[in-house]
């Protein structure tokens, strides 16, 4: 949700057109994230400019271009500018609401903010009470107000504080979820930025080689922990430069950049770091320093922050010949669920191995439970491999959505393990739920398809899903990733067993025939495109399955409310008769995936009462099947393989049929109202 974009070159001079352009960029990147509004704050001439616009990113391009009052062809060799996009918590869509919100009517502190301040009330009262005047309905006014208020008094009390020390004084009060970046007039040519809950990275791009690749962390003076002997060691002589801070030799050209998210940085550089909770990033005179509040645990990791070389290409975040993200995405999956089996399964011996679990399988198959943890997709997958997972392992399988999880306190053991479930590695209620699990002490395990990500960095092992870069913010690729993975996970676990064999062959036999499958489905896209002309009027949708298909069911459903916005169910079909079937009559839609599994002379019951009752079912159904298809009104035939795979070929239809729903309804498939692709607030 929201997303953050700031640049700052230093000695790299840079005409104010181009700053605008590239700011403007980096949020048409971030689009996908989800927003209503969007802004930017630059300097402007003798000041700093502010332009704020309700709606899409390209007004608030035209805004800018409209306007006047400075000059585009001046060249600055150091400025730092910062912009956002806005998704509405606080305060409706609009332009006094978007952001940058700023200290006072002279733009003195600007701030963008990703997150949520719960505290905000007591400290807009607080601020009132010392003159302050609010012009939005924002929680995130608040910050920049407080920064102001911070310097103000520590003026008049004698202080010269840093830029970052007003700003790690401001957060220390702030209580929520928070991505922020921050550009004053007091301190120009200076950036700082921090999170706690909410992603954000710094890249770097430079000619010359930087001083380190490893950046120390520093501690500030309210908790001072003494420097470990690496540090002594590794940068006490550099160039007689403070090994506090990254850049080049003093004014050597580097530029840098903020972003939420690694695919706004890509077209600039590869070269990033990823901010952990609690760390206050600040640029001064061309160098970054590293902060943090508070001393976390004694690892030698929590004194330094890495740059890693991404491996993002940016032909990934782009829509090539498609019309949309999400068309291609899932016109993806033949490859991205090769991409996720690369390396780790070997067709003809038929071994396992997710080299990221690999130190800790011993314990897991020691374990007293495995507990999946996700939300939304992420959720259905972890239920569509349940029944695989305790089939393999004969370990009891715990599904929970993690907001339901945290809020019932839910007891966890020490021999517990826990996954958790998650595309953006980003999902707040995730990794709340993360949180809590690792202070009781199990194991924790991420499955998450981002390098570098919350998840990913909290996690003690786990293994990325490499389905690629997923713009769209209904997730498709990454639902059949996150399904294949969990099925390797299953496999694994199961190796030493004789007695799982021949299933184990059934599988991985299913799983290499996995790809050319996929695209025999996504060649019913003509078809599927015709039934979607008989449904796009409806109002309401069900789809109906059990067994391993229920889980596709909810899946589906979910596809279909996301991009539609018309009501859909995912039934399962052992419930019809419990009040479900009340729905049914002939005005109302009905999809029905059966496939010939342990649950088909079931699925065929249900199948019956639905057109006892004149329902007029459309069945997703295996090629060929006469005796299903005998009782349909339509028919949608895709591939047989295994019954644990069979879900990844059966939700590709309804993936197709709810884009082209949307479509014909005229909605932006991509971003979805109301939607976000990575929900950071809870």
């Amino acid at each position: 949700m929201c997303g953050i974009f700031a640049y700052l070159n230093f000695c790299v001079p840079r005409k104010r057109k181009y700053i605008l352009e590239l700011l403007i960029s980096g949020l048409q990147r971030l689009e996908y994230r989800g927003y209503d509004s969007a802004g930017v704050a630059f300097d402007g001439v003798g000041k700093m400019s502010i332009v704020k616009k309700q709606g899409k990113v390209a007004a608030l391009e035209k805004e800018i271009q409209g306007q006047s009052e400075y000059n585009i062809d001046e060249e600055l060799s150091v400025h730092c500018g910062i912009a956002h996009t806005r998704w509405a918590t606080h305060g409706v869509p609009s332009g006094v609401n978007s952001h940058p919100q700023r200290s006072d009517a002279s733009n003195e502190f600007v701030a963008v903010h990703n997150g949520i301040i719960t505290n905000y009330n007591d400290i807009k009262k607080f601020l009132e009470g010392k003159g302050f005047r609010f012009e939005s309905e924002t929680d995130t006014e608040v910050i920049p107000k407080l920064v102001k208020y911070f310097y103000d008094k520590t003026k008049k009390e004698g202080q010269d504080l840093e830029f970052r020390e007003l700003v790690e004084m401001t957060i220390q009060q702030l209580e929520g979820a928070f991505a922020l970046a921050f550009k004053s007039t007091k301190f120009p040519g200076e950036i700082v930025a921090c999170r706690r809950g909410s992603p954000l990275l710094v890249a770097i791009k430079s000619e010359f080689p930087l001083k380190t690749d490893r950046l120390p962390v520093v501690y500030g003076s309210g908790d001072p922990c003494e420097e470990p002997e690496a540090v002594d060691s590794t940068f006490s002589a550099m160039n007689g430069h403070d090994w506090s801070s990254l850049g080049t030799n003093n004014g050597s050209p580097i530029e840098f950049y903020f972003a939420s998210d690694a695919s706004a940085v890509i077209e600039h550089t590869n070269r990033v770091i990823y901010l952990e909770d609690d760390d206050v990033a600040a640029i001064n005179n061309g160098n970054l320093a590293i902060h943090r509040i508070k001393r976390g645990d004694s690892s030698d990791e929590n004194y330094f922050r890495e740059v890693q070389t991404l491996q993002l290409e940016l032909q990934q975040i782009m829509k090539g010949n498609y019309s949309s993200f999400m068309q291609k995405e899932i016109f993806e999956q033949p490859e991205s669920v090769v991409n996720t089996m690369r390396g780790r399964v070997n067709l003809e011996s038929g071994s396992v191995r997710l080299g990221g679990l690999m130190s800790h399988i011993d314990t897991i198959r020691r374990c007293r439970r495995i507990l999946m943890i996700a939300c939304g997709t992420s959720y259905h997958s972890a239920l569509a491999t349940r029944q695989l997972m305790e089939e393999l392992t004969e370990l009891p399988v715990v599904v929970e959505l993690a907001s339901d999880f945290l809020d019932r306190s839910t007891p966890i053991f020490r021999d517990d393990v826990c996954f958790f479930i998650s595309q953006s590695g980003e999902t707040a209620d995730t990794l709340n739920a993360l949180r809590y699990c690792k202070e009781r002490g199990a194991l924790i395990v991420g499955i998450t398809n981002t390098v570098g990500s919350s998840i990913s960095r909290g996690s003690m092992c786990g293994c990325h899903i490499n389905a690629g870069p997923e713009i769209g913010v209904a997730s498709t690729k990454a639902y059949t990733s996150q399904f294949l993975a969990l099925t390797m996970f299953s496999l694994m676990m199961s190796e030493d067993r004789i007695s799982m064999q021949q299933r184990r062959k059934d599988i991985i036999e299913g799983m290499k025939q996995l790809p050319e499958l996929i695209k025999t489905v996504l060649s019913l896209d003509e078809e599927i495109q015709s039934l979607a002309q008989d449904l796009y009027e409806q109002k309401s949708l069900l789809v109906m399955g059990r067994g391993f298909q229920f889980a596709t069911c909810l899946e589906g459903a979910l596809k279909i409310k996301e991009l539609t916005y018309m009501h859909s169910e995912g039934i399962l079909a052992g419930e019809l008769k419990h009040g479900p079937l009340a729905l049914v009559d002939k005005n109302m839609p009905v999809i029905m995936l059966v496939s010939r599994d342990a649950v088909f002379q079931k699925c065929m019951n249900a199948l019956q009462q639905v057109t006892a009752r004149q329902g007029r079912p459309i069945i997703i159904c295996n090629e060929g099947d006469d005796e299903v298809k005998g009782h349909a009104f339509r028919t949608l035939e895709v591939p047989k393989t295994v019954d644990c795979l069979q879900g990844i070929l059966s939700v590709i239809p309804l993936q197709l049929l709810s884009f082209h729903i949307a479509v014909l309804r005229g909605f932006d498939v991509d971003c979805p109202r109301n939607l976000a692709k990575s929900v950071t607030v809870e």
